[in-house]
């Protein structure tokens, strides 16, 4: 009987958990409604909720934008709102800031995020799943004298928290995963394996002759 019930266990927490998750996105997304007229939210049109309109809306404002902010004259719309954030002190700190982060994100031609490498940490024993964030600037290279890499060690269960670090390149090893196959892994804590493209014994006289 207790084995039958692990089973369903199996079966329902990840359903539930998804779905979960799910909604909890579309009803962020669902939020963007509000920025409507009431006389036109489709709440009070049809007199109940409907779930996944307002989803829909914010993926059609961020695709027109896009669209827009694509050609010459949506790039000098960019620049001149831009400019107006740029006199505004707070603002400016914040704004700039996060679209540093965004476009060092998702640059099709930059290198934050498209490597996963083993590092050394917390000790010269054990190894970590790292991802590779870029190259550090010359302010913290001039005091080093091997090439160092700038790298993100995230902890298990959630990734979005971790620890940053410079390490030396030569004390890395690249994994042959993908950075969703490396976040799955760190997210279920080791239980969900990936399937690297070398066997892992290779792996393992890799990390050894470090």
């Amino acid at each position: 009987m207790k084995k039958y019930f692990i089973t369903g266990l199996l079966i329902w927490v990840p359903l539930g958990i998804t779905a979960w998750v799910l909604s909890l996105i579309v009803r962020t997304m669902d939020q963007s409604l509000l920025l409507l007229p009431q006389g036109v939210q489709p709440e009070r049109l049809i007199g109940f909720y409907v779930p996944g309109v307002g989803a829909l809306l914010t993926l059609l404002v961020v695709f027109v934008t896009g669209l827009v902010t694509a050609n010459i004259l949506g790039q000098k719309l960019v620049r001149f709102w831009e400019g107006v954030l740029s006199r505004i002190p707070v603002v400016k700190s914040i704004y700039y800031s996060v679209k540093q982060v965004s476009d060092t994100l998702f640059s099709g031609s930059g290198e934050a995020f498209r490597k996963v490498l083993l590092v050394r940490y917390p000790h010269p024993e054990a190894w970590a799943v790292a991802f590779q964030t870029g190259a550090p600037p010359y302010v913290v290279t001039q005091h080093a004298k091997d090439e160092l890499i700038s790298v993100f060690i995230p902890t298990a269960p959630s990734p979005v928290n971790g620890f940053f670090f410079f390490v030396r390149k030569a004390d890395t090893v690249e994994l042959d995963i993908t950075v969703d196959e490396a976040l799955k892994y760190i997210v279920s804590m080791g239980v969900v394996i990936p399937a690297p493209a070398y066997p892992a014994t290779s792996l393992v006289a890799r990390a050894q002759n470090q």
